[in-house]
């Protein structure tokens, strides 16, 4: 279910009640956790928390480089966190601690699907999003431009 909206506001407005609150209770949890220099905007249709271009312009596409993104999909909610893609330890640690909560962990490469809000460790995702702050995202995403890989 990919938004036209170009303001968080006009997207949370667009969900119905109970998805707006979902989406709502974890933006919250990001932004009280998001490090400093990132940005909140729409994306690809999604809630989406960047690394500025004036940070980093010279991207792949030429869009701001996405951190984490958020969005309510027709049969569940996504949450994007690309640096636990990025990042191989990230990743380990994260699917360690997911598991260690007794939650079923639902995810793609990046993407944590969860259908209700109980199904999310929420205080986890404040940890992983308060995991990388910019710089070291930015230079994750150069060593995989570079050839380097994750590491």
């Amino acid at each position: 279910m990919q938004s036209d909206a170009t303001t968080v506001e006009e997207y949370l407005s667009e969900l119905d009640p109970g998805r707006r609150e979902t989406i709502s209770a974890v933006r919250r949890v990001i932004l009280d956790n998001l490090p400093t220099g990132y940005e909140e905007l729409m994306q690809y249709g999604m809630i989406s928390y960047v690394v500025p271009l004036s940070v980093l312009s010279n991207t792949y596409n030429g869009q701001p480089l996405m951190y984490a993104a958020l969005a309510s999909q027709k049969r569940h909610t996504s949450l994007y966190l690309t640096n636990v893609y990025g990042d191989e330890s990230t990743e380990r640690w994260f699917r360690e601690r997911y598991l260690a909560t007794g939650k079923r962990l639902d995810m793609g490469k990046s993407c944590v699907r969860f259908r209700k809000l109980d199904d999310l460790p929420l205080s986890l995702v404040g940890e992983v999003i308060a995991r990388t702050p910019i710089a070291q995202f930015v230079e994750v995403y150069h060593a995989s431009r570079s050839g380097r890989g994750r590491k």
